[in-house]
């Protein structure tokens, strides 16, 4: 009896122990312990998630041994948080704008590259002109971008309004209201536009289109996501956007199409190591993966939808997708200077915001009068008074159009060193602030006296001057 109870004791005690060693065995993978044993890799980007977190996934899954982690901020904060090395350090920094990468190589915040992606992706390689690739080696196109116009059809068929085809064709007024864009110094993607424009139509001729587009806008957006979100809900029609938005929401069935103008560019997305990386092995195999065939193919998602930089990645495409180094798609004619982008980056942000966003209000009311005005002259039965009303409205215009810096100086490197980004909690420079105060006064004082000239024309034509009528 005793031998038989002993027995079932040590039976029982053995089963209960093989149960607790079998749970422990089957939770071990996911204790905390194993985590920690994985090395950090972390990525600052102003890509959204659908970019990101494919290639976070497969990476993880061939690099087992790594955790990704990742800070999504628009460019420009991005750009401040690597200069101030605020919290922690990061060790990649993933984004569009070659002139961001641009500004961070000058303030040494890069790492020159020693990966394979280096080699793969000859130094010497370009699109358009532009290299690939920073010459210098510390920062490495991964995919091509372009830069548009992007529309809701299904917006502009019930305004009854045109398909855009140029930056010139969203001057008109037909568009007012109709179309919408984010601030510069909010997004990458929106100073580069803004760059494309000013250079290929020259500093005084840009800034006459991006005033008389502003005029035009229903509202600046945050960040440039907002431009492709506003469009694909239909709260406005149009909006001037990064070709990926366009092509993202195309194949995620959304009613909208995507154009390049004749006048842009393509231009390299880059990755780059931070200086001062304390992940630099790891970095490397993620700037290696993203370089890699399955890395590459992977831009093809619907969800991505980003034109890769190895050409020969073109083999996989879906039917119908651009190719940048052939075909409708591709642009010669403008070599974009980076260095002149950076050079004048945040002088570029400051007058934009001075004379767009902060102004919308005022822009758009002079200019709303100023074409209300233009369409009613154009209508009117007054040859006796129709050349002064014509004369009136262009010094209205002109008012408009003024820009209170010149290409000169916003090529002078003294003056653009007293602007920078600003930030909560930091002060800029005296002579920014001077500069922006003048700006701003001088912007309201000839937004509001073009508004007024307008108006009187109005008034001038509705009253039938001379007793002759308005047809």
């Amino acid at each position: 009896m005793d031998r038989s109870g002993k027995t079932c004791s040590l039976t029982f005690k053995t089963r209960i122990y093989t149960c607790i060693l079998g749970l422990v065995l089957f939770f071990l993978p996911i204790l905390p312990v194993n985590a920690q044993e994985r090395s950090p890799l972390i990525l600052l980007t102003s890509f959204p998630d659908a970019l990101y977190q494919p290639f976070k996934t497969a990476f993880e899954k061939n690099n087992p041994d790594i955790e990704l982690f990742v800070l999504n901020k628009k460019t420009s904060a991005a750009i401040s948080y690597i200069q101030d090395r605020q919290n922690h350090q990061v060790d990649l920094f993933w984004a569009s704008a070659p002139d961001a990468f641009e500004v961070l190589k000058q303030s040494n915040d890069l790492e020159k590259l020693k990966t394979p992606g280096v080699a793969r992706n000859a130094r010497n390689a370009r699109i358009g002109g532009y290299p690939l690739n920073d010459p210098d080696g510390y920062y490495l196109g991964f995919a091509v971008s372009g830069y548009g116009i992007m529309w809701n059809t299904a917006y502009l068929k019930r305004h009854d309004l045109p398909e855009p085809e140029s930056w010139n064709d969203l001057r008109k007024g037909i568009y007012e209201n109709h179309l919408g864009l984010s601030a510069p110094s909010r997004s990458g993607t929106t100073h580069l536009i803004v760059e494309i424009i000013l250079q290929s139509k020259g500093w005084d001729e840009g800034w006459r289109t991006l005033l008389e587009i502003g005029g035009n806008l229903a509202t600046v957006t945050a960040r440039s996501y907002g431009v492709r979100n506003g469009v694909e809900e239909g709260r406005f029609g149009a909006g001037l956007v990064i070709d990926f938005f366009g092509l993202m929401s195309k194949a995620s069935g959304h009613p909208v199409k995507f154009v390049y103008p004749e006048q842009t560019v393509m231009l390299p997305a880059n990755i780059a190591m931070v200086k001062g990386a304390k992940n630099p092995g790891e970095a490397a195999r993620f700037i290696a993966f993203v370089m890699s065939d399955e890395g590459q193919k992977f831009l093809f998602q619907p969800a991505i939808s980003r034109l890769p930089v190895r050409p020969e990645i073109y083999e996989f495409a879906p039917s119908g997708f651009p190719n940048p180094f052939k075909g409708v798609s591709r642009r010669d004619t403008l070599l974009f200077d980076s260095r002149l982008s950076r050079l004048r980056y945040h002088l570029v942000n400051a007058l934009f915001d001075q004379l767009v966003t902060y102004r919308l209000r005022e822009l758009k009311d002079a200019w709303s009068l100023i074409h209300r005005a233009g369409k009613k002259l154009s209508r009117s039965n007054l040859p006796g008074m129709k050349k002064s009303l014509d004369k009136a409205l262009d010094k209205a215009r002109d008012l408009v159009f003024k820009i209170p810096v010149d290409e000169r100086l916003s090529r002078n490197a003294r003056v653009n060193a007293m602007f920078t980004r600003h930030k909560p909690g930091f002060a800029v420079a005296a002579g920014q602030l001077e500069f922006e105060a003048k700006w701003r006064k001088g912007a309201l004082a000839r937004y509001a006296r073009a508004a007024q000239i307008a108006e009187s024309v109005l008034m001038r034509l509705e009253a039938g001057a001379d007793g002759q009528g308005i047809k």
